[in-house]
């Protein structure tokens, strides 16, 4: 039996079901190395991976996250780490989609609604893609009955283009916070392609306008939200994923060359990357298990940590292709400048001095 995509607009089978962690790392290498043979084509011509992505959706891999009582495997976050890894070495622009999409999927496990967690987890388990966004202007939200409704223009979000769900978060006139979760065939919602970037070119970001939508929606506003979260730190384990299969895929490209001590620097900083991220994501597990203010913040900034260390990694290599491979690396037909690109459009966005000030405050108090 099909399903119905949202986005596709058609019928499509109901996704594989992945068994196992061995099976999830398998899948992975498989769609990452099918993933790689076009990446840079789509890359230079701005062709969106919607075939790749269709094989993605429903090769299982993005339901892996999901708890074992909703029918879920609930991977390992390492795991999840390493695997947003290898996606993203064969193709980042898909990667920072599945980022955001495990990112919603966290946000879920903790939502008060069974009934909502129930549905959502079941669509995801069926293949359907998820992303987030967010209304920034004071009064986007607003009660209307026992619901509420959408208005104004979201920031631009990564794999809005491409989802079939969208979590929206607003903020009402009170400045309380709304959260939105709307199908992408809602009445009056509007999807817009205007990415201009540099890098990530491929990566399916937009800016969602609403004009009067209503949908599924909650209210967050029973008390002051925790600062960090299992979910923020999963974003940021993730984040960090994403950059180590990014700096994976440009230190291949050194392959060919005579094996130098700066060569095997860069390896050995892509390898202690993974190791952070490794770590990060045990952690993680800590907290997820057993949740408190010492295991989540623990995981936080060890999250924290593997994300700069991925962003930093990932732009010391792109830098050394150039530096170590010569005029024959600047050719327009190889590409390597987009694994650069790519680097630096995401280092752009990592609030690197935020979290370095959270950090002060949390080690040494104030």
């Amino acid at each position: 039996m099909g399903t119905v995509s949202r986005f596709h607009d058609r019928a499509r089978p109901t996704a594989h079901r992945i068994e196992s962690e061995e099976e999830a790392i398998a899948t992975a290498r498989r769609l990452a190395a099918n993933f790689a043979l076009q990446a840079s084509e789509r890359d230079i011509n701005r062709v969106f991976p919607r075939a790749e992505l269709d094989a993605l959706f429903q090769s299982g891999l993005t339901a892996i996250t999901i708890p074992q009582e909703n029918e879920g495997l609930d991977i390992a976050n390492a795991l999840l780490g390493e695997i947003v890894a290898i996606i993203a070495e064969g193709d980042s622009s898909i990667a920072e989609c599945l980022e955001h999409h495990f990112a919603v999927l966290e946000q879920l496990r903790y939502d008060p609604s069974e009934e909502r967690r129930d549905l959502l987890f079941a669509r995801a388990l069926d293949g359907d893609h998820f992303t987030a966004t967010a209304f920034g202007t004071v009064g986007a939200a607003s009660p209307l009955g026992v619901a509420y409704e959408l208005k104004g223009r979201s920031f631009r979000s990564p794999g809005l283009l491409f989802a079939d769900w969208i979590v929206a978060d607003a903020i009402d006139a009170e400045s309380e916070r709304v959260r939105f979760y709307l199908a992408r065939n809602s009445e009056g919602l509007q999807i817009i392609d205007d990415w201009d970037g540099f890098g990530q070119r491929t990566n399916g970001a937009g800016t969602a306008v609403a004009q009067g939508v209503t949908g599924d929606a909650k209210a967050a506003n029973d008390g002051e939200p925790q600062r960090h979260t299992t979910s923020s730190a999963l974003a940021a384990l993730l984040h960090a994923g994403t950059d180590l299969g990014i700096a994976r895929a440009a230190l291949a490209n050194l392959r060919e060359l005579p094996r130098s001590a700066g060569i095997g620097k860069l390896a050995f900083s892509v390898q202690a990357t993974a190791a952070l991220v490794e770590s990060a994501g045990v952690k993680l597990d800590f907290s997820q298990v057993g949740p408190s203010t010492g295991t989540i913040n623990a995981a936080f900034f060890s999250a924290s940590t593997a994300k700069i260390t991925a962003s930093r990694t990932a732009l010391e290599v792109a830098n050394a292709l150039f530096e170590l491979s010569g005029s024959e690396a600047t050719s327009i037909g190889r590409n390597l400048d987009r694994h650069w690109r790519n680097a630096r459009i995401r280092a752009n966005d990592a609030a690197v001095d935020d979290l370095y000030r959270a950090a002060a405050a949390h080690y040494f108090g104030g």
